[in-house]
């Protein structure tokens, strides 16, 4: 009897030590677990409340009014001219035009590129089939509905084209006897040998040759150093005369000259209310 108590004692002891082991065991296996790592900590920059927008340039917008009106910027004009400023002056070289002229014409013809002629014919001067045309064309609707404009495969082309139409037509012989370096003669001589019917369209490219020192080109080809004489702005305002800056209406300088649009129509010529920046304008 004795025996089987000292037996059962010693079962009881063995067993309540394993019980103790396992649940050391699983104390330090919860410790283990529950101690996780920090995650690192996530810095955002913010911009302070009180802190300066960023200043946004806009970029200046010009319309030009060609065989359809176009709206496009200053600077991508001047992609345009750095374009074909070379082909332009080999163009002088070769066939006596004057490099402002054709730059001139090719801007405002094309919109410095963007018409709907440059962009589906490479045609960047607005020349018509005529007869004896051969080559591939386009219809688009100018003076009148769809009529027919010449195709070129390269913009070059119409460049080239454009030499070779005014020297083979005898209506723009005169032309030809100008000074290559009188930029203002030219522009006058085609608008009045019939290359445009608009009235202003000398006073356009001599604004565009002049805002963008165009005449520079034919001063490489001539190796002349003309350039243009600064005039006094007061000056030209006392003796009526006002150069026609960007963002300029004929009824802002209406008030601006306290005179009404009609007669600044009047005394321009002009049978509408567009105007052109570098356009001459008489205010008395």
């Amino acid at each position: 009897m004795i025996k089987k108590i000292a037996l059962l004692l010693l079962i009881s002891l063995v067993l309540s030590c394993n019980s103790s082991k396992s649940v050391t065991k699983k104390t330090s296996k919860s410790k283990t677990t529950a101690i996780k790592k920090k995650p690192a900590p996530v810095f955002v920059k913010t911009q302070p409340k009180d802190s300066p927008k960023p200043i946004i340039t806009p970029r200046s917008e010009v319309e030009l009014e060609a065989t359809s009106k176009v709206r496009t910027y200053d600077d991508e004009i001047r992609f345009y001219i750095s374009d074909f400023s070379e082909i332009a002056k080999n163009n002088m070289r070769t066939h006596g035009i004057p490099a402002s002229i054709t730059l001139a014409q090719g801007i405002l013809e094309s919109g410095a590129g963007k018409g709907k002629l440059a962009q589906s014919a490479n045609n960047h001067f607005g020349i018509k089939c005529h007869t004896g045309w051969t080559g591939e064309s386009v219809k688009h609707d100018d003076d009148a509905a769809q009529e027919c404009f010449r195709k070129y495969v390269h913009a070059s082309e119409s460049y080239r084209d454009h030499s070779l139409f005014l020297t083979s037509r005898s209506r723009y012989a005169s032309l030809f006897k100008l000074d290559k370096g009188d930029y203002e003669a030219w522009a006058k001589g085609l608008k009045a040998a019939g290359y445009a019917t608009d009235v202003k369209y000398p006073a356009k490219l001599i604004g565009i040759i002049e805002r963008y020192n165009l005449y520079d080109y034919d001063n490489e080809v001539l190796s002349r150093n003309f350039a243009i004489a600064k005039k006094d702005p007061a000056v030209e305002l006392a003796a009526g005369n006002y150069t026609v800056q960007q963002g300029d209406t004929l009824y802002s300088l209406s008030k601006k000259f306290n005179i009404t649009v009609d007669e600044l129509k009047k005394m321009n010529n002009l049978s509408d209310n567009a105007i052109n920046v570098g356009q001459k304008i008489k205010t008395k």
